[in-house]
């Protein structure tokens, strides 16, 4: 009777959850209707206006900001992140050294994204300046940044793991036939946890188009598409920061149209991460 209990406990909630998702769509879809219906789904991806006053939308600007800031986010993750998943997967694998590397990677994971925007705007921001970046700019290039230090802990934490459970006896036999400690992460380890691995930094790619406070606080928050890393811009999370709490009718419909188009995107992302995953695991 506590089995079948427990079954029906976990049926529900599985339910639940698959409602609470179904509630979410539905409501970015119906409040999005208005503006797709008024300006065209394709012309609204198009646009590039974004004048509150004339209640023209356009969402290129915001996507181009998103796709630019994430991506070179994630450039600038993986060699930290592959690099400190080798040395706690492989060279330090068990060690104390190992050990104390992961908590603060797992420290740096549970730190709010807000106090990661205060320190680029109040730490790395000015020390850009020091070097001569042009104080006004830099918002797309500050944010990849900050961006980037955010996901290195998903990546890092995730590959680790693939790392970790390469069977020894793989490992053993190339070192058997006179294989050096970096010919066997070269020939055996990363081949047989490379999935593994492609998929964590695709979550961390998800992680970092959702990522709102502290892009909000770096990039600029102008309404155009970034022209080179030294420009400002926006996301479509920031945008919907911004000026989601004054906004009503067209533009607010505007808004969760981008955040249904966010939600998408995202949703893409970790599906294809979750579908290699389970490649990895057969």
């Amino acid at each position: 009777m506590k089995d079948k209990l427990f079954k029906y406990l976990l049926f529900g909630a599985s339910c639940l959850i698959l409602l609470l998702s179904g509630g979410i769509i539905y409501a970015l879809v119906s409040s999005s209707f208005e503006v797709f219906s008024h300006f065209g789904f394709f012309n609204f991806i198009q646009s590039t206006e974004w004048d509150s006053q004339h209640e023209k939308f356009g969402a290129l600007p915001f996507i181009s900001g998103t796709v630019l800031t994430s991506v070179l986010a994630l450039l600038f993750c993986i060699p930290f992140a592959f690099s400190i998943a080798l040395f706690n997967g492989e060279y330090f694998k068990g060690t104390k050294v190992a050990a104390v590397v992961s908590s603060v990677v797992d420290l740096l994971a549970g730190i709010p994204s807000i106090v990661f925007g205060l320190w680029g705007f109040y730490v790395l921001r000015p020390f850009m300046v020091d070097l001569g970046i042009n104080a006004q700019g830099f918002g797309v290039l500050l944010s990849s940044i900050v961006l980037a230090i955010m996901i290195i802990p998903y990546a890092s934490s995730l590959s680790t793991e693939f790392i970790s459970v390469v069977p020894n006896e793989l490992k053993e036999a190339a070192y058997s036939l006179g294989a050096t400690n970096l010919e066997v992460i070269r020939t055996v380890s990363i081949p047989f946890a490379g999935s593994g691995i492609f998929a964590s930094f695709i979550l961390a790619l998800g992680r970092a188009l959702g990522e709102t406070m502290a892009v909000t606080m770096l990039i600029g928050n102008t309404n155009n598409i970034p022209k080179n890393l030294a420009d400002t811009g926006n996301t479509m999370a920031s945008i919907i920061a911004n000026q989601f709490g004054e906004a009503s009718g067209l533009k607010l419909s505007s808004l969760i149209a981008m955040g249904l188009l966010l939600f998408v995107l995202t949703a893409i992302i970790n599906l294809i991460a979750k579908y290699i995953m389970k490649l990895v695991n057969k």
